[in-house]
């Protein structure tokens, strides 16, 4: 094929694969995080403390755990289409029956659950991009998924602040939000069974000449890393660089996931406004990440220095935050760093996850990213009890967000120690 042919078989491919699986993303993120708007209003209504949202949100991230390197695994030698499909299901079910929960104990199952309906999406997604996209793309590819968290974000804080004042039916307004948005995951369920394709070698919108490119490219690159290394799973689970990474993603997201679910608490403690106008401010956080996160795939794999963009980013977000817990400030003035702390907190998820992906075997490399999702997902546990035990004992809101800081730190130091070798940027890939 030539330049161009190629250029254009990379466009449709990516026009195919990116939108529905950026859409899906949205939409699970939002049903996972949304806890954390709901929260101004639910914990009114049913009394949970503080220390009660803390463990409730965090056990969603110890049912995720239960299918991880298993979910992986699925899509990649079963079926990422069928797989996906499942998990859609069950977790926008289990997500709008939130809404009825009335006791800690309910609440508590219903993180749960939706965490083991949720299991394996996001290393399954990964997986399944190594089925369409060359590694000197993937990052690009990955930037795109990871783009939904801010967008999601963005647009369901106010989304979430209007639904807080709906009462239909007898039903309070945070009931409304976890119905309203739980539903659309089962219709994309349908949706995904009967749009998405698992490899190029399935695809009928594709040419006999552009599957047989793609099914080529992808086998000759996975050859190529074969005859470099033929590891099995065990060989791959101890190597330096998998738990370098699953420690670095652990740090980060002890922070990260805290700061996404208990920032529309410490904006309001800090602000002193309404729920709508903290959610708002919420809104505009995530908006700056957006713009991080489009930066972040392109210049990480033009430059093929994935690995220092990443501890960069995080150091970076380390920065900001603690400029924001600094005392004596106006709240215009804390926004302004949280703006800044936005852009760089979601900017080192898609180099990061360019990195296992480049250097070991198909099967190995399933394996290792479900290992490593699985750190950052207890992370996600490990930060939100340590966030709701530490404001039940009275903690400051600037004390929680140095904490916070604390933790992208560590994660940057650990990142910069990979060793990783520097990828290429091939224009005509584009």
């Amino acid at each position: 094929m030539t330049a161009e042919q190629i250029a254009a078989l990379r466009r449709k491919v990516a026009w195919r694969i990116l939108p529905l699986v950026i859409l899906l993303y949205l939409v699970a993120y939002l049903d996972r995080a949304n806890v954390g708007f709901a929260k101004l209003r639910m914990g009114q209504d049913l009394g949970f403390s503080e220390e009660t949202f803390g463990l409730g949100i965090g056990l969603f991230f110890i049912g995720y755990l239960l299918l991880e390197v298993p979910g992986a695994l699925l899509v990649e030698h079963w079926s990422a289409r069928k797989w996906f499909s499942r998990i859609l299901l069950t977790w926008g079910v289990i997500s709008a029956g939130t809404a009825f929960v009335e006791t800690p104990g309910q609440f508590n199952a219903a993180r749960f659950l939706l965490g083991v309906a949720e299991a394996g999406f996001f290393p399954g997604i990964i997986v399944y991009f190594t089925h369409w996209f060359p590694a000197a793309l993937r990052g690009r590819a990955l930037s795109g998924l990871i783009v939904a968290v801010p967008v999601s974000l963005a647009v369901g804080a106010p989304l979430s602040g209007l639904l807080l004042d709906v009462t239909w039916m007898g039903m309070a307004g945070w009931q409304w939000l976890f119905i309203l948005e739980g539903l659309p995951a089962v219709v994309l369920g349908v949706v995904t069974l009967v749009y998405l394709t698992d490899r190029p070698r399935d695809a009928r919108w594709l040419t006999a000449a552009e599957r047989e490119f793609l099914e080529a490219e992808l086998a000759a690159e996975a050859r190529a890393k074969s005859e470099v290394a033929k590891l099995t799973l065990w060989q791959t689970l101890r190597m330096r660089e998998v738990w370098l990474l699953a420690g670095g993603i652990f740090a980060a997201n002890t922070g990260g996931y805290a700061m996404g679910f208990w920032l529309p608490t410490t904006v309001k403690s800090l602000s002193g406004g309404s729920d709508q106008a903290s959610l708002a401010y919420t809104g505009l956080y995530h908006l700056c990440g957006l713009a991080g996160v489009i930066v972040s795939g392109r210049v990480s794999d033009r430059t093929g220095q994935h690995k220092w963009y990443c501890a960069g980013a995080m150091l970076a977000t380390a920065v900001f935050l603690a400029g924001s817990a600094q005392p004596e400030q106006s709240f215009g003035v804390v926004m302004v760093w949280l703006c800044l702390t936005g852009f760089w907190a979601v900017s080192w998820p898609a180099p990061f996850w360019a990195l296992p992906t480049l250097s070991l075997t198909a099967t190995a490399a399933a394996a290792s990213i479900g290992l490593i999702n699985m750190l950052a997902n207890l992370a996600g546990y490990c930060g939100n009890h340590l966030m709701g035990y530490m404001r039940q004992q009275g903690a400051s809101d600037r004390q929680c967000l140095l904490f916070l800081a604390a933790c992208y730190g560590l994660g940057g130091i650990i990142i910069s120690c990979v060793r990783t070798k520097r990828q290429s940027y091939d224009a005509t890939n584009v």
